[in-house]
């Protein structure tokens, strides 16, 4: 499969040495976010528990596969709000690529990508009735794997800010990103504090998201710890239905702040944390302050709990604003009053 970029119109498949394709328009355009690294396809199975059971089958609702990962769900997020996004990666020459970049023309993302030498990424995902998920990733990119220089300076080059994914390939981008003097944010997902493959990313951007799922009660220690050891100025944690926890550079500790009540069911997670951050960042592009920004990431979370699938369902600028409104209401009117 060769490189492609796609737009509001996608463009053809067109053969090459590995260098990005596109228009002139393309190689022009200045973009607010560019995305690296993070596509691949979820299978989700539905499940009662997150347990195996006796036996050695289980009837379960109808498996299906959706575009997904990390990086999929960072660009099509910032797309869908209104951000110019242009998103990089690996893609195999494989169904679960086609059935990508099928996605990526419907959507008008602006995507491009080079030969993925072991295929497009997969996971399989098993959602419990209450939409809690467990994860099996097969994390089939070689370890030496790196996104080429020449790929992507390119687009960082005319990128204000860059999101890198946690993706062993992309690591290399930090380096670049941070000579250019480009802000950059990443998802650590649960990490536990520990794991040293982590590092590059904790320690090398300026915005660092991340699960509480893994490091439960050390949350605090491990942010501080990113913020002590790393460049981030600004550190958040995401913790489910307890809502989550921010550390601003210079902070002794962690500030709490409690979920927001979904306006719909609860059906599955996938995808959330995703939807958090894009829209946590979109406010706080522009300018707005800090219980404005997890406002907005949290009802965008709450919002992408409520679809069954990785995606499937993004909230859009207009939708979130009138969300935020109301999440703002509820949250006066349950206010205590003043004595």
């Amino acid at each position: 499969m060769s490189d492609v970029t796609t737009t509001t119109t996608p463009a053809a498949a067109a053969p090459g040495d590995g260098a990005a394709q596109g228009d002139e328009t393309d190689r022009e355009q200045a973009y607010d976010v560019l995305v690296v690294g993070g596509t691949g396809v979820d299978t989700i199975v539905r499940v009662d528990d997150l347990a195996i059971p006796g036996g050695d089958s289980v009837l379960v609702p109808p498996i299906r596969d959706y575009v997904a990962h990390t990086g999929n769900g960072v660009a099509l997020g910032f797309h869908a709000l209104g951000l110019s996004t242009k998103f990089i990666d690996f893609l195999g020459d494989d169904a679960q690529g086609r059935t990508i970049l099928e996605r990526y023309a419907d959507a008008g993302l602006d995507f491009s990508h080079l030969p993925a030498p072991a295929g497009t990424p997969r996971s399989v995902n098993l959602v419990d009735r209450e939409g809690r998920r467990f994860s099996f990733y097969d994390g089939r990119h070689p370890a030496d794997l790196l996104l080429p220089r020449a790929f992507y300076l390119p687009y960082l080059a005319r990128a204000r800010h860059v999101h890198i994914s946690r993706s062993g390939h992309a690591r290399e981008v930090f380096a670049e990103a941070t000579r250019l003097g480009r802000t950059v944010s990443t998802d650590l997902h649960a990490w536990d504090g520990e794991d040293p493959s982590a590092h590059p990313w904790a320690y090398g951007a300026d915005l660092v998201f991340l699960s509480a799922a893994a490091a439960g009660d050390r949350i605090g220690h491990v942010m501080r710890r990113i913020a002590a050891h790393g460049r981030a100025s600004l550190v958040v944690a995401t913790d489910g239905a307890a809502g989550c926890h921010v550390l601003r550079r210079g902070d002794e500790a962690p500030r709490h702040f409690p979920a927001v009540v979904p306006e719909r069911p609860v059906v599955d997670s996938n995808g959330a944390g995703d939807a958090f951050l894009t829209a946590f960042l979109q406010a706080r592009f522009a300018g707005r302050g800090l219980e404005e920004c997890v406002l907005a990431g949290s009802v965008s979370g709450a919002y992408a709990c409520g679809s069954h699938g990785t995606h499937e369902e993004i909230i859009g600028a207009a939708d979130l604003a009138a969300a935020v409104a109301r999440a703002r209401t509820a949250a006066t009117d349950e206010a205590p009053a003043a004595t």
